[in-house]
């Protein structure tokens, strides 16, 4: 046996000695510390007692102690009770639980740390971010709630940082994000002049807001609803069967609106035929509306034989006949319009009643087109999309967020009302809203959530109302009475025929039938 292994083996017996010998003499030492303490409380006791009172002290002692001998086993249980104090005493006192680490510390550590592969200077002594750094000199105007997530960072970057690529800026944007909580939404404010980066942590919206009328002016159409930030004023609403205040986003429409048309882009199951269903609810009162639902999927089959609803196609053959006479109506309308103002009179009631074409999915039938050699029904769209404002008719397009590229130039160039909804990403969001978007979503989007941007405005968070198919039998039975309470009645499918209403001339939207108006 070699001298290592002797060695080994020795060391091993001498600590299992070591162990069963501190196992063995544990009491010993536990009531020896306890002896000792209660020797140094009673020379404690001792010095602390005046000396004119340390003789009858020591009388009433000895008294004690006599009594305890004279007592039958006294010394024994004497014995037994010091023992037994001296072992209670002794014991080791319980360290104080350490103190829960700061998670704003912890947080902010890790946040530095992330950053500095993207912000540091990793061969500067210097840097703002290097491995050895503190975090202190680059954060500041910390917030955290009551869970210790971070509500508010004020972040300072050097100067080299590509802070205009948006792409640089993605990066930084998803650490932090990453750091900070994925399940809520960051506002990302960029400040290239003094190299700062502000992030705020945005409060959900409200999801439980219902279709209703809303307290608009005609040729105000409520998307949906936002926060603080994103609205300079609020409307009234019932929302959990109560009355509240709730900044909405409002898009205007009409002969002076600047944004006369709206693209809405989103995943498929988040909300854009709901958009169309609640903008159709809304300019139904005081216009008339052309819906093509290019997926067939039956969505908008509520619309159908209300009134002021001219048509609802969903094959090609009809949807083409649709835009041709919006096309023609939309001629019309100008030139009568025209005539009007060369004659200084006012115009027929026909022509200044607002017309709105409702497109879900057209990109589907312009696939359907192509494939059958036929005409595209997007270039049909041309002329109400370029004079549509000036004709009173407004146009709505809605479609999958991946479809964009098959959606014509004139309909990307002409809608200057955005609205993106569903789960987006930094190419997707700026994609659909024509700017980069400066807000970070959460991790899991509801339906009906999204992004909108009126014009050349700011991007603003966006909640559409729930605006439920009120043929689907799946949907709550709350959210289709409501409604049902908001369509024209003329439908017996989901509600009691109402009386009856004067008739309306019928459009025939044949392809070679001419128009004719209400």
């Amino acid at each position: 046996m070699s001298f290592t292994r002797h060695f080994n083996r020795g060391r091993d017996l001498a600590r299992s000695a070591g162990d069963h010998a501190a196992d063995v003499f544990t009491p010993l030492t536990l009531i020896g510390r306890g002896l000792r303490r209660h020797a140094d409380w009673a020379k404690a006791r001792w010095a602390a007692t005046p000396k004119e009172r340390r003789g009858p002290t020591l009388l009433v002692g000895a008294a004690v102690t006599l009594g305890v001998f004279l007592l039958p086993h006294g010394p024994l249980l004497a014995l037994v009770a010091l023992v037994a104090s001296a072992a209670w005493v002794g014991r080791s006192p319980k360290s104080a639980p350490e103190p829960e680490p700061d998670l704003a510390e912890v947080k902010l550590t890790a946040l530095y740390a992330a950053l500095t592969p993207y912000l540091g200077g990793l061969d500067e002594p210097f840097a703002l971010y290097r491995l050895d750094g503190e975090w202190r000199a680059a954060f500041s105007g910390g917030e955290f709630d009551a869970d210790g997530r971070i509500t508010a960072l004020e972040i300072s970057y050097p100067a080299y940082f590509t802070d205009t690529e948006p792409a640089a800026r993605a990066r930084i944007e998803q650490v932090v994000q990453g750091k900070a909580g994925r399940s809520r939404e960051y506002r990302f404010d960029w400040d290239e002049e003094i190299n700062r980066l502000r992030v705020s942590a945005l409060a959900p919206l409200p999801a439980d807001i219902v279709a209703q009328r809303f307290v608009t002016s005609p040729g105000e159409i409520v998307l949906g609803f936002t926060d603080g930030a994103g609205s300079h004023r609020t409307i009234p609403v019932e929302q959990g069967g109560v009355t509240e205040q709730q900044p909405p986003v409002v898009w205007r429409v009409g002969p002076r609106s600047a944004e006369p048309h709206l693209l809405a882009l989103g995943a498929a199951g988040f909300g854009t035929s709901t958009l169309l269903r609640s903008i159709a609810l809304q300019a139904l009162p005081h216009g008339d509306l052309v819906v093509v639902d290019g997926a067939s999927t039956g969505e908008h089959a509520c619309l159908v034989n209300r009134p002021g609803v001219y048509t609802v196609e969903t094959s090609l053959h009809g949807a083409l006949a649709a835009l041709e006479w919006v096309a023609k109506e939309t001629e019309r309308r100008l030139m009568a319009l025209n005539a009007a103002r060369h004659h200084g009179v006012a115009a027929p009631a026909d022509v200044t009643r607002p017309l709105w074409i409702l497109l879900d999915h057209l990109t589907e039938l312009s696939e359907l087109a192509h494939a059958e050699g036929r005409t595209d029904p997007q270039e049909l769209l041309e002329l109400p999309l370029r004079h549509g404002r000036a004709a009173r008719v407004t146009v709505v397009f809605v479609d999958d967020l991946e479809a964009r590229d098959r959606i014509s130039a004139t309909v990307h160039t002409c809608t200057r009302a955005r609205v993106v909804l569903g789960p987006v990403t930094s190419e997707s969001g700026s994609a659909g809203l024509g700017v980069p978007l400066d807000i970070a979503p959460a991790a899991h989007t509801p339906p009906g959530r999204g992004y909108a941007r009126i014009g050349t405005a700011a991007p603003v968070r966006v909640q559409v109302p729930a605006t439920a198919d009120p043929l689907d039998e799946d949907s709550p039975q709350a959210l289709r009475d409501a409604v049902i309470a908001l369509l024209p009645h003329r439908d017996t499918r989901t509600e009691a025929p109402a009386p009856a209403e004067p008739d309306r001339a019928e459009v025939n939207l044949t392809k070679d039938a001419a128009p004719t108006h209400p």
